[in-house]
């Protein structure tokens, strides 16, 4: 089966709606900090902030159900295996509340041994604490929803996928305004409100499958369900990817851990400079989802051509986007930093790395492409292996470049982000001959 034609629109038309969810996703963050901070207490506050770093590097660490879905549902839909495509969702989901639950199982050793290594005061401990225990119980929903959404991008449906996201942050909104404030829940309210909202986003998601497989429901015959090479294939794509998750966590871990070294002005002035990376991150997260579909696609269809035009299409439009960030970076970044900050000592600290900063879209363009493009293809283990080498040569480059402070750091990061595209395009052409000339079969593709 050869994929539709691939055009600029159908790029954007998957692109798109991921970059609004990735935009619309910080709001989130931002209404749950203003509420609580309403409560006048600086302790609840620092609570919810540690906590939800601590989420927010956990949760990601599980972002291996989403992309496997998406590359297996892609490949199946190019292969127009009906069947797989509602098995790779059952796989998912299983998989989902089998972490969900391994989480909950771990909840007092997992709280304990990881607030008490943050070393913050005792107050802001016990609500962190208190958070994290309640807050955990909406892991299973999560990675759920993880592979529900994964399976709906894996089929070009992100408009839905938008969906979905969108009404678990809205809920979520207005379910912490009124746990809070109307019901004086306190911290543990925003809490609830995350699991009520988790709960709500999986009935959606789930009901939006359901009618999607008219005629068909979930029903899928166990012993295609249990495939062992299938499942097989998917668990080591999973704990690649999940290996790969860790050493780029790792890397974010460590640039802040140098950071708070430094000082807390230029804790501060990094913190600051990193949401401007994370600006260009937003659109270029964007076009890597559109890769993972349009690449899984067409390994499944075993379309070499489309394979190579999502290719092209995915790194010329990050290019672009990205030198784009870059430039309004270097133009308004000023502005920026005098708007997030009254510190004058931070203002001066931030623009002086400014310029590094701004640098990140461009120097991620391949990172970001490729990590796509590997996830599509389901190389994971080669790009495992490749964030791995990537991670050991950033340490080696900040050993190096030490001397420089900050501004070494700054570029030790950058140079990470050059190796990872850089190692990933050396090894494409390799692996693109492997998969196009191997069987299609769940033993002989790549991973």
């Amino acid at each position: 089966m050869t994929s539709p034609p691939l055009t600029h629109g159908r790029v954007f038309a998957i692109a798109g709606p991921a970059m609004l969810a990735n935009l619309t996703t910080p709001l989130l963050g931002i209404v749950a900090t203003a509420v609580i901070g309403r409560l006048g207490e600086a302790h609840l506050l620092g609570g919810v902030a540690m906590a939800s770093v601590v989420f927010d590097c956990l949760f990601w660490l599980f972002g291996f159900l989403r992309m496997s879905t998406v590359a297996l549902t892609a490949q199946a839909l190019g292969a127009n295996d009906a069947l797989e495509m509602r098995a790779t969702l059952g796989r998912g989901l299983l998989l989902a509340l089998l972490c969900g639950a391994a989480l909950l199982l771990a909840q007092a050793p997992l709280t304990r041994i990881t607030f008490e290594l943050m070393g913050a005061s005792g107050p802001v401990t016990e609500a962190a604490s208190l958070y994290f225990q309640i807050r955990l119980w909406s892991s299973p929903l999560l990675l759920a929803n993880y592979a529900v959404l994964g399976w709906l991008i894996g089929q070009a449906r992100t408009g839905w996928a938008l969906a979905i996201q969108i009404t678990i942050n809205v809920i979520n909104i207005a379910a912490t305004m009124l746990f809070v404030l109307v019901l004086a829940q306190g911290i543990a309210g925003a809490a609830y409100a995350a699991i009520l909202a988790e709960g709500c986003g999986l009935v959606f998601g789930l009901t939006l499958a359901r009618r999607m497989l008219a005629g068909h429901g979930f029903r899928v015959p166990r012993a295609v369900l249990f495939d062992r090479a299938r499942l097989t294939r998917m668990m080591a794509i999973n704990r690649d990817i999940m290996i790969r998750t860790m050493a780029l966590i790792g890397a974010f871990l460590f640039f802040t851990a140098q950071g708070a070294r430094a000082g807390d002005v230029v804790l501060a002035a990094n913190a600051i400079l990193n949401n401007f990376a994370l600006i260009g991150s937003f659109f270029l997260d964007g076009l890597a989802t559109a890769a993972e579909q349009l690449c899984g696609r067409s390994v499944g269809a075993r379309d070499r051509g489309g394979f190579l035009r999502a290719t092209r299409l995915v790194l010329g439009w990050s290019l672009g986007f990205a030198l784009a960030v870059t430039l309004a970076l270097m133009l308004g970044g000023g502005a920026l930093i005098d708007l997030m900050t009254t510190s004058d000592e931070v203002r001066i600290a931030a623009r002086e790395f400014m310029w590094l900063a701004a640098l990140a879209p461009v120097c991620g363009v391949m990172a970001y492409a490729y990590d796509g493009i590997y996830i599509g293809a389901t190389w994971a283990r080669d790009m495992r292996n490749l964030m791995v080498a990537a991670f050991a040569i950033y340490l080696a480059a900040w050993a190096a470049l030490q001397p420089f402070g900050n501004a070494g750091l700054w570029l030790a990061l950058l140079i990470f982000l050059l190796t990872r595209g850089a190692l990933q395009a050396l090894r494409y052409r390799g692996l693109l001959d492997a998969s196009f000339t191997a069987p299609l079969s769940p033993a002989s593709l790549p991973r």
